[in-house]
């Protein structure tokens, strides 16, 4: 290389070694490394710092110490201890990434960091974001030992927004802030994903929070201020039996079901039984939480992706608790008939526009494929019996307090 010369970007350094290897010169490639290091780190994939994952048993105690050190008494939280399931995790999480610069991956509670460890091995960019002191050094440690890969940062994603007045105190914190700090730009809707999330919900708030995640998602707030946020969850198999129903199957076809099948693509990744997960319980017990009319033996990965054209039609974020109003209101009673409710919102010509959409008379509510719930509230919007009078503010106040 010339003196003087500045050193090739990430795309030279790509031209450079293509032109290298079809000459067949690989003796001179060890010249080109770290110009080869700095374009897979603009492309978002890291060299291997060759970091130590801790066995299981080391994991525990980790997550035993931390608990011991809390001065309050900490929710139940589950942990990913076990080493080939860090590395099972870490594999989905990559599968079926598109080419290009990837996206930060934002670690919630990633714990005793063993999940951490096996995502940075594979050359991935990781925000941890933690709520428990305890652990803490220990990822601050990691984190001063490497070149930028690794960013931890006091937080709770789970109180993330909260509905509080004044200073927000931590680990509670503001999502501008928490974008500010990782460095993460808001992108249009329809672009690609900006940020990559991780987390295991908590299991006795489990429902409310993906309530609350589907009203951020519909209002675009909090987190989805900043484009198509992927989320990838350890949710119970009972809610992702939720997630996933069809309609007319009975106790899982719920509003909860068609909200979120409108709004997102749903993705299973993985299942894993309970036992395989680490609790911060004194006693080390797993707390295996029990369903009697779902199946509920595993906690399922699941990758939930908001839909590029979810607000292309008469669907927006400024009437959207309207549509998330009506849909829970009609599947409030799952085997009364549409015709009823719609009768009930004073729509005289109910029957008329459920024809024009070809649904039948006497469809249940529960019997409606989400995509019918979107066309029903999109012809709602452009017919001239649409008032939005039904819906009153209080009544869609009450509501979400009742989910959050």
């Amino acid at each position: 290389m010339l003196a003087g010369r500045a050193p090739p970007g990430a795309a030279g350094c790509r031209r450079l070694l293509a032109a290298a290897l079809a000459a067949g010169l690989r003796p001179l490639l060890c010249g080109l490394r770290p110009c080869w290091a700095t374009a897979r780190r603009a492309a978002g994939q890291w060299p291997s710092p060759g970091l130590r994952v801790p066995e299981a048993a080391e994991a525990e105690r980790l997550v035993q110490q931390a608990q011991q050190l809390q001065r309050i008494r900490a929710p139940l939280r589950r942990f990913i201890a076990c080493p080939q399931l860090a590395r099972t995790v870490q594999r989905c999480l990559q599968g079926g990434a598109s080419p290009g610069p990837r996206p930060v991956l934002l670690e919630c509670a990633p714990g005793p960091g063993i999940l951490t460890r096996t995502l940075l091995n594979a050359g991935v960019r990781v925000v941890a974001l933690e709520s428990n002191s305890a652990f803490l050094p220990n990822l601050q440690s990691l984190e001063n030992s490497l070149d930028g890969q690794l960013k931890v940062i006091y937080g709770d994603f789970f109180r993330l927004d909260p509905l509080v007045t004044g200073t927000v105190k931590p680990p509670a914190m503001c999502s501008d802030k928490l974008f500010e700090t990782m460095g993460v730009a808001a992108v249009p809707w329809r672009a690609d994903v900006p940020l990559k999330i991780f987390g295991i919900l908590p299991q006795k708030k489990e429902r409310n929070t993906l309530w609350r995640l589907l009203f951020a998602l519909y209002e675009c707030s909090s987190i989805y201020r900043y484009g198509r946020v992927e989320l990838n969850i350890f949710i119970s198999e009972k809610e992702y039996k939720v997630l996933t129903a069809k309609p007319g199957e009975v106790r899982a076809y719920q509003a909860l079901t068609i909200l979120w099948q409108v709004g997102c693509e749903i993705q299973l990744l993985h299942m894993e039984p309970w036992s395989s997960f680490v609790t911060n319980l004194k006693n080390g017990g797993r707390a295996l939480p029990k369903s009697t009319w779902l199946p509920n033996d595993h906690l399922c990965l699941v990758r939930l992706t908001p839909q590029q054209n979810l607000f292309t039609g008469g669907l927006k974020p400024t009437n959207s608790s309207t549509f998330i109003f009506m849909v829970k209101q009609c599947l409030a009673r799952p085997r009364s008939r549409l015709t009823d409710r719609l009768n009930s919102w004073s729509l005289d010509n109910g029957g008329k526009l459920l024809r024009e959409l070809e649904i039948p008379d006497n469809a249940e509510t529960r019997n409606l494929y989400p995509e019918d719930y979107r066309r029903l509230f999109e012809a709602l919007q452009n017919s001239n019996m649409f008032t939005e009078t039904w819906f009153h503010d209080e009544v869609l106040d009450s509501i979400r307090n009742i989910n959050l």
